[in-house]
């Protein structure tokens, strides 16, 4: 079986970020099907949550890993995390062998559930995506195959918003199918209110080219005002030593320009 905990990467939202990973399996589960996503093509979508690993096999796990260097646990890896069922134990879980604080990385496709809504609320920090300002593009670029649109997933961020005591943290992919829609998005960033705005550019391998520092610095002019936000190209990265570098690679490939130098080990 697959490693549960991977990294540290050097994440320039969360600095020395400990992955760890609910689905772990051998290939990508997920629920969209981005077209800059780093693990490829999603050829088994799952929509429906359940437990891919249990709580047992995580604190066996966890139990080896106390005092490893890290400022945050981070659930992320193969796929949706928000698809485990037992995600909110999990985060219980793993503040409480690690006592680091807990984040998630999550599409925001299934926030519309009440119940994943509430296991959210037990991270310290949430990461929400959001790419796309309409229902064609999100489409295009988030390529969902499960019943969902935008609109559901803006309204079911904004809601999480109301209730939520942590930091919500807003990304924003941008590539050339959205470039041209930062208005609009700083728009929805700003009835959404969140505590950071995260503009991105898939800088690690994939199948779409990233945006360059240029492009990227006007699309942040869009979003002048808004507290918080940040682009990818302005952010440092600490160096880390990761615990295992193929299970790490495996799930981050860190062969972009901006990692080569972030990365050890």
């Amino acid at each position: 079986m697959s490693s549960i905990v991977y990294g540290p990467v050097p994440s320039w939202r969360l600095g020395r970020s400990l992955g760890i990973d609910i689905v772990a399996t051998l290939g990508k589960l997920c629920s969209f099907d981005c077209i800059y996503c780093q693990l490829g093509k999603t050829v088994n979508p799952v929509v429906r949550r359940r437990e891919f690993i249990s709580l047992a096999q995580l604190a066996e796990e966890l139990d080896k890993l106390r005092g490893v260097p890290a400022d945050y646990a981070t659930f992320s890896g193969m796929g949706e995390p928000t698809l485990g069922s037992n995600l909110g134990e999990a985060i219980e879980l793993v503040r409480s062998i690690l006592e680091l604080p807990v984040a998630v990385l999550t599409n925001s496709s299934l926030m519309s559930r009440q119940d994943v809504r509430q296991e959210l609320a037990r991270a310290d920090v949430v990461v929400a995506k959001l790419d796309a300002p309409d229902e064609a593009l999100f489409r295009q670029v988030n390529r969902p195959r499960m019943r969902t649109t935008l609109r559901e997933i803006a309204d079911s961020i904004r809601l999480f918003r109301s209730t939520y005591s942590g930091k919500l943290a807003l990304q924003m992919m941008f590539v050339a199918a959205n470039r041209n829609s930062a208005v609009e998005m700083a728009a929805m960033a700003r009835e959404i209110a969140p505590d950071e705005v995260q503009i991105n550019t898939p800088l690690r391998p994939c199948a779409v080219s990233p945006l360059s520092p240029e492009e990227i610095t006007g699309i942040a002019r869009e979003f002048t005002g808004l507290e918080g936000a940040v682009t990818v190209y302005d952010s440092p990265r600490p160096v880390v030593t990761p615990l295992d570098v193929q299970e790490t690679e495996r799930r981050r490939p860190s062969t972009s320009r901006e990692e080569r130098g972030a990365q050890t080990g």
